[in-house]
């Protein structure tokens, strides 16, 4: 039997369980609470409550079980919340074979729109991505003292069902912000499966960056978004002005602009569904006129 365990069983985790469910024939999810356990049970996982200090007797046993262990939960001070808390227990777990870590394209930090693939050194910019490459650099470092591949998958912005420009439209939430020179890859969820199941099959270990073959500025999905559905774009919002809102994470995920190669990701034989973001949008249209969500 082969286990999963999913630390921080989320958005990108529950697609690829549900999209890919011959992977695994047992999946373990944990989530900070006991809400959230209960919440990762009703998909079909098991849920347990990992509150990213304590590790219970029910989590050091999913370890010991787990033969690939999936950790996507943000890093602290101390860096990835599992890692920190039950270090011990993860390098003797018996049957661990693979660690993947998803992460942010964000490490690269601003390249005044140029190109960077995985060979590019990161300049994160902020403690919040120097975090994520401190993370990054222990989870590897376990993988080389284990044996085993660790594989840091960078992921794009993410979209797909449930998260989407034609949600934001409908509820009034899409705003089209436009800042000269400013670009940014995506991703769907359903490739992040495909790439996840591609890594996992073929045993991968190290950096990959999961994106779509086109970066874009940040404005034109909305506006195609609208034109699919009939409606006219929001009006564009100047990024001076938008900015007087912003969280400071989402002024620094702002001050960078690169377009990102996704050369390692094809050569691993992953074929993307959908390579821009017209191709995924204009499939999500269909899904969700024919369920009456728009």
């Amino acid at each position: 039997m082969s286990t999963l365990l999913a630390v921080g069983l989320g958005y990108c985790a529950r697609h690829f369980i549900a999209s890919h469910p011959a992977v695994f024939d047992r999946v373990i999810g944990t989530a900070r609470t006991a809400e959230g356990a209960a919440a990762v049970t009703a998909t079909g996982a098991e849920g347990l409550v990992f509150d990213g200090s304590a590790v219970h007797p029910e989590l050091a046993a999913a370890i010991a079980a787990a033969d690939v262990l999936m950790l996507s939960a943000p890093p602290g001070e101390a860096g990835d919340p599992l890692l920190a808390a039950a270090r011990a227990q993860i390098e003797a777990a018996p049957n661990l074979r693979q660690v993947l870590y998803l992460t942010t394209l964000g490490v690269y930090g601003d390249h005044q729109g140029g190109w960077v693939d995985e060979d590019t050194p990161p300049k994160a910019g902020s403690a919040r991505l120097e975090r994520r490459l401190a993370a990054e650099a222990d989870l590897l470092a376990l993988g080389t003292a284990k044996g085993i591949p660790v594989a840091v998958l960078r992921l794009a912005g993410i979209y797909g069902p449930e998260r989407n420009a034609f949600l934001q439209l409908k509820a009034g939430e899409a705003r089209r912000i436009e800042k000269p020179n400013q670009v940014f890859n995506r991703i769907h969820v359903a490739d992040i499966s495909v790439a996840m199941a591609k890594v996992i099959e073929t045993g991968f270990g190290g950096l990959l960056n999961v994106t779509d073959d086109r970066p874009a500025p940040p404005g034109d999905p909305i506006a195609f978004a609208a034109g699919l559905m009939g409606i006219a774009p929001p009006p564009a919002i100047p990024f001076e002005v938008a900015a007087r809102s912003m969280s400071r994470m989402a002024l620094s995920f702002w001050a960078a602009s690169k377009r990102v190669r996704n050369d390692r990701l094809k050569a691993l034989g992953v074929a993307l569904a959908y390579p821009t973001y017209e191709e995924g949008l204009t499939a999500l249209y269909g899904e969700l006129k024919g369920a009456g969500e728009i």
